[in-house]
């Protein structure tokens, strides 16, 4: 069988790709002075890859597709609908920030500029395919590009054991999660004969599939997808690994890999387990309830400013499930509550970076990087300290941060709607006991010293690279924006 290809539709994937095969050719043949080119050309090569989404809106494009044969629908792997590309725009905005942080660091820590982006761009291209996928195949393949690279990054830092052990925590929980999830995905084919998400969901939607076995199979795939997205009790593997990671490998863990990792949830719970929402939105409830809860609470006791991020990030991770959770319950359609986790995802992801921007800026002067390097940031870099504290406001869902106040709103009515009133309790309860630590470490950046011993600990003025001023600038003009006309969000995906 001939496949017909839209390399139209292909093409913000297969531009990374060759990208990624770029800059690992190009790095040969540049001498050492000059490392940094690498870097730039990556940057390029995602900005073209953002500049081929364009033509793709509005018109929703398929390729790889099988026919039908008058029993089954046809079906198609690869996807470009408006789901598709809101993640492919995250997906590559986000990697354009976390290149522009990683200049400076890959050039201050004598890291590999060619295999540095090789990797960052190979996991791109993964993250890119996964949103337009649409068979548990492709999926799966595609996450395993996300993830394989990522483990190379994060031990990049060969004499550094704290990177080393990182690494090996990352790859050991994945090969796990991968496991299981393979193991439910396989079988989800034995009861269904399908790899497509929408013949799958033909299947599940006959009365006759329904049973334990189904239910395993449920149950598995999203284990291996609830690792993915750091949710608890999978999320073991974060902390550390942020931590031991150079900080802009953490930055894109926390926010693309992990954007990757929730577009592929929600499409295989919505596009694949769809008529199986009144068996797995009661456990995903129960886990974003979890998941939000103990993150929360653990990131009150943090002083060490990734780690603390690290922790938040798994409680936003439960904020993103709710919606999910909420899915089916009072005959509500899944296309209701989906939006919800999709705008959430797409607010976190500025949010996320922005924070991750200044502390990446701070750590490399401060290399201890606790909270307490922090404090009276506002008076010696006002313009750095803004825009931590604005970025730790919408994390917070406080003004000015509209951002983050709207995305919670948007993800709190989810489940006030379709009735899942203990669900917007928890999460409530949740928001406020995280405003505590958001707030400590913004009030930190404007406080004073306690004594003149203190003042000599304090951060030095210093000179912002081009680089780390675009990021920072990204990522805080976009959370103003968004802050302003926060309705864009769903507006993308409407």
């Amino acid at each position: 069988m001939v496949q017909s290809i839209d390399y139209a539709a292909i093409a913000p994937a297969l531009i990374v790709a060759l990208t990624a095969i770029g800059v690992l050719v190009v790095d040969l043949f540049l001498p050492a002075r000059r490392k940094d080119l690498v870097g730039w050309i990556g940057i390029a090569g995602m900005a073209g890859a953002l500049v081929a989404l364009f033509p793709l809106a509005g018109d929703e494009r398929a390729t790889f597709c099988v026919p039908g044969d008058g029993l089954v629908l046809p079906a198609c792997s690869y996807v470009v609908d408006d789901l598709t590309l809101v993640f492919q725009a995250l997906v590559l905005a986000g990697a354009v920030v976390v290149l522009l942080l990683s200049l400076d660091t890959v050039r201050d820590s004598r890291l590999p500029a060619g295999e540095y982006s090789f990797l960052l761009l190979a996991s791109v291209s993964g993250a890119v395919t996964l949103a337009a996928s649409r068979d548990v195949l492709t999926m799966v393949v595609a996450l395993e590009v996300v993830s394989l690279p990522a483990f190379a990054l994060v031990a990049l830092r060969r004499f550094d054991s704290r990177s080393s052990e990182a690494a090996l925590k990352l790859f050991l929980v994945s090969v796990v999660s991968t496991a299981v999830m393979l193991f439910g995905l396989s079988l989800v084919y034995g009861l269904t004969g399908a790899v497509h998400l929408d013949r799958i969901a033909t299947a599940l939607a006959d009365p006759g599939v329904r049973g334990p076995a189904t239910a395993l199979a449920v149950a598995l795939s999203i284990a291996g997808f609830a690792f993915k997205v750091a949710a608890v009790p999978f999320h073991f593997w974060a902390p550390d690994t942020y931590v031991g990671a150079p900080v802009p490998v953490a930055a894109y863990l926390s926010v693309v890999s992990k954007a990757a990792g929730f577009v592929g949830l929600a499409l295989l719970l919505t596009e694949g387990f769809g008529p199986y929402a009144d068996v797995w939105a009661p456990a995903v409830a129960v886990l974003a309830a979890v998941t939000m809860t103990v993150g929360n609470l653990v990131a009150l006791r943090q002083t060490h400013a990734v780690r603390l991020l690290a922790w938040s990030s798994i409680a936003q991770s439960g904020y993103m499930l709710v919606p999910l959770g909420a899915a089916g319950a009072g005959g509500a359609a899944i296309s209701e509550v989906l939006p919800a986790t999709v705008a959430y995802v797409l607010a976190y992801a500025v949010m996320n970076l922005g924070a991750f921007a200044v502390v990446t800026l701070v750590g490399r002067h401060r290399p201890a990087n606790h909270i307490e390097d922090y404090r009276a940031l506002g008076r010696t870099e006002p313009l750095t300290a803004f825009a931590l504290a604005f970025a730790l406001a919408c994390l917070a869902g406080l003004p000015p941060g509209l951002l983050g106040l709207f995305a919670k709103v948007v993800v709190f009515q989810a489940p006030v709607e379709q009735g899942v009133g203990w669900l917007a309790v928890v999460m409530a309860v949740n928001v406020v006991i995280g405003l505590y630590y958001y707030l400590a470490w913004a009030a930190a950046l404007y406080g004073r010293s306690p004594d003149a011993s203190a003042v000599e600990a304090r951060p030095p003025s210093y000179r912002i690279s081009v680089s780390d001023g675009l990021a920072i600038g990204i990522t805080l003009g976009a959370a103003l924006w968004l802050s302003v006309l926060p309705r864009m969000v769903l507006e993308a995906l409407e």
